[in-house]
């Protein structure tokens, strides 16, 4: 009696520590939802920074005049009042590139010119 006794506790340990470590809802999935929590944590760590950024350029934008200067300038091509605006264009290339001279070329024949 005593035996069959032993024998069932230890089948009733075996089931509970198979439920407890396998089955879904046990161990495994505490596991697997405790790191989708360090992950999502890390993730809204990283979106809070960024809103808080957004939030202080928008605090900026509306209260601030250089900032929204600023924006126009770099993304409008803003020009204020008492300023000037300088455009550079780079020169142009003859199609024909045997009848260009180049700028030592032009100094060798300058200097074969002179008396």
């Amino acid at each position: 009696m005593m035996r069959m006794l032993a024998v069932f506790l230890l089948g009733l340990v075996l089931v509970l520590q198979y439920r407890l470590w396998v089955v879904d809802g046990g161990m495994r999935e505490v596991r697997r939802l405790r790191h989708e929590v360090t992950t999502q944590r890390d993730e809204n760590t990283k979106l809070q920074d960024r809103n808080r950024t957004l939030a202080a350029e928008v605090q900026d934008l509306k209260k601030g005049r250089a900032a929204v200067e600023e924006r126009a300038r770099t993304d409008l091509g803003m020009v204020g009042k008492d300023e000037t605006f300088f455009q550079v264009v780079p020169p142009a290339q003859s199609s024909n590139t045997k009848e260009r001279i180049k700028p030592a070329q032009a100094q060798a024949q300058l200097a074969e010119r002179k008396p």
